[in-house]
């Protein structure tokens, strides 16, 4: 803004400069019957609205008209400049509030000018018109041209953001969904296990509580930090960071220690992952052991995690009881977090067991050098 109004200033003063250096040359006069001082008065303030339009367009259009009619009888370059002044402030009336409340003000000019130019002695009253027509005239489209583009910029800004809402809140349906299934699924069980050993065997009943406590722990944390998301309206979590690839391992133990599952995590390849697609990898892991420990009925998972040539691949495979997936909200978000880096995903029984694979590509990361 300030280089307009920078700008702004350096054409004032290249128009003053220059009408009033042909004054005092004598490279034209002005008329006879006219105060020189009035007449130096007149020019000087028609660059005025030039300063003025960017911040009070409506006052610096009728400030041009008002001293185009006093320029009208002068004529020469201080015309001109009070004409282009006009047209510079149309302009910014147009950009500024649109078309329909300033058409009126467009055609006022245009008729002004006009009555003008053949009531006041002027001895170049067509160029009088012309040049002044035609001054408004630009002014008007331009100002038309630029109102129409910075609405359609607004409106699709509008549109992006109403968009990003959507996709924010579609992440955080499948987030809140992957915490909430994958915690209940693990407390129901230690649960189970507690009360069914609580007078036999209290110490697997005290095991089993630890469990839960803990459990509830990070999963309260992991609500309060999508909600205070939500809260803020930010996008950027607040009181905890997101869950990347470092944190398989302690999801690894937690479903071990839910119930009598054998859990085998290996990660190769693997030194650092953008954050999406570490979070999303995390996800995919949490949600096809939520799977195994409801549904499968296994002894073991393996839990594969390569990386390398731009990609990173997963595969989760259970000894248990195998059988075809029900579609549901689980493997439905597993599919779109792939699906967000156009990658390849499956969840079918496999030769012992049932399989979940996935398949991430990315950009690796730039490093500075």
């Amino acid at each position: 803004m300030r280089i307009r109004v920078v700008l702004d200033a350096l054409a004032a003063i290249v128009l003053a400069v220059g009408a009033g250096g042909n004054l005092a040359a004598g490279a034209w006069s002005l008329p006879p019957w006219l105060p020189a001082w009035l007449g130096w008065t007149i020019m000087l303030a028609s660059v005025f609205p030039l300063l003025l339009r960017r911040r009070w367009p409506f006052p610096s259009y009728v400030a041009s008209l008002v001293l185009t009619a006093a320029a009208v009888p002068i004529g020469g370059p201080v015309l001109g400049i009070a004409v282009v002044a006009a047209g510079c402030a149309l302009y910014a009336y147009v950009v500024a509030r649109g078309t329909r409340i300033t058409r009126t003000a467009f055609a006022t000019g245009l008729i002004g000018l006009a009555v003008l130019a053949f009531v006041l002695p002027n001895p170049s009253t067509a160029t009088t018109v012309n040049f002044g027509s035609s001054a408004l005239i630009v002014g008007f489209a331009l100002g038309v041209a630029v109102h129409g583009r910075r609405q359609y910029a607004a409106a699709e800004r509008e549109n992006h953001a109403r968009q990003a809402v959507s996709a924010e809140r579609l992440r955080i349906a499948r987030e809140m969904h992957d915490v909430v299934a994958h915690s209940m699924s693990l407390i129901a069980v230690k649960a189970a296990v507690g009360n069914h050993v609580a007078l036999e065997q209290p110490d697997q009943a005290r095991d089993a509580l630890r469990v839960i406590e803990d459990t509830s722990r990070e999963t309260l944390a992991e609500l309060r930090r999508m909600l205070g998301v939500l809260r803020d309206g930010t996008g950027v979590p607040a009181l905890a960071p997101a869950p990347t690839l470092e944190d398989l391992r302690a999801l690894a133990e937690r479903a071990q220690q839910a119930g009598a599952l054998d859990v085998v995590l290996v990660v190769d390849g693997l030194t650092e992952l953008p954050g999406g697609v570490g979070q999303s990898v995390y996800r995919i892991v949490q949600e096809a052991l939520t799977n195994v420990v409801k549904h499968a009925g296994a002894s073991t998972c393996r839990i594969h995690v390569t990386g390398g040539d731009g990609e990173v691949r997963i595969e989760v495979l259970d000894d248990g009881r195998g059988g075809k997936a029900e579609p549901g909200h689980g493997l439905i978000g597993m599919r779109e977090r792939v699906a967000v880096y156009d990658g390849e995903f499956s969840a079918a029984p496999g030769e012992t067991g049932f399989r979940v694979f996935a398949r991430l590509p990315y950009e690796a990361p730039v490093v500075a050098r």
